[in-house]
């Protein structure tokens, strides 16, 4: 048995690398916990997550033969349909159904393939809505983590090119609802120290001990959001329940020939003198 490429091995090595720095970016106010450094301003923060972007972009693979054209071209559909979803979904209430396009593609297409899926469709959808601001890398770099993690799903439990198994889909409903409040905790990382303010019970205290700040975190998340980010994992995860089958397969399919349906040429009966009239 050989194992992967050493350009997917590099490939991985470079996802696994940028994803570090920027969770790091994300965690500067609990790895700074008790004095150990200074304060950061959230365009500083968003410009280290933003390069850890640019740089998986640029040396995306799938792991199954590279982001090539035709993968590129499901990418780009996929992504303009988690745009329209954003567009018709914008959150409100903790409704957002772009991520059933993220888990679903991510799944049928890769990891580093859904990586490229989520940071494509989160910073496009946010040019369309006029969501721009330092919070965008960090959308974009968690919405290609739920993509990622499909992708690793998905090539642990693929069994066939054809649709999933009801336990594939299964799992990734599990993964919908884990992955759904993961981006909300990743986005509450974010914005705590710039948005709760200094001197409540709940702010973020850089002269605070990891274990205190943490708490404090733990609190603010779940009285801000914890409504929100369970509204966002039900609402996705019947969507993918209810999709994912039909989809995977699709996706695959067309990966694999080009064609969004199994099509079987019909060949008329022919004599010795050609096609029979």
């Amino acid at each position: 048995m050989t194992g992967p490429a050493p350009g997917g091995r590099t490939r991985a090595a470079v996802l696994a690398g940028t994803s570090a720095v920027g969770a790091g970016a994300l965690c500067w106010p609990l790895l700074t916990a008790g004095g150990r450094g200074g304060t950061a301003t959230p365009w500083a923060v968003g410009t280290v997550a933003l390069l850890a972007v640019v740089v998986v972009l640029a040396v995306a693979d799938d792991g199954d033969g590279g982001l090539d054209a035709r993968t590129a071209a499901l990418v780009g559909t996929l992504a303009a349909s988690g745009c329209v979803l954003r567009l018709v979904s914008p959150g409100i209430g903790g409704v957002e159904l772009v991520f059933a396009v993220l888990l679903v593609g991510g799944y049928a297409l890769g990891a580093s393939t859904g990586f490229v899926l989520g940071v494509v469709t989160l910073l496009v959808s946010a040019l369309l809505t006029g969501g721009v601001g330092p919070w965008l890398p960090f959308q974009a770099l968690a919405a290609g983590w739920v993509g990622t993690a499909a992708g690793v799903l998905g090539r642990r439990r693929r069994s066939s090119t054809g649709p999933p198994s009801a336990a594939e889909v299964a799992s990734l409903v599990a993964l919908t609802v884990v992955a759904c409040l993961a981006y909300g905790v990743v986005m509450n990382l974010w914005s705590w120290p710039f948005l709760v303010g200094e001197g409540t019970a709940l702010s973020y205290d850089p002269g605070a001990g990891l274990a205190d700040n943490l708490r404090r975190f733990a609190v603010w998340s779940l009285v801000s959001s914890g409504a929100w980010d369970g509204v966002r994992a039900g609402v996705n995860a019947v969507v993918v329940a209810a999709t994912a089958r039909r989809v995977v397969a699709s996706l695959r399919r067309v990966r694999r020939t080009g064609r969004y349906a199994d099509v079987h040429e019909v060949r008329r009966p022919t004599g010795p003198d050609g096609p029979d009239a």
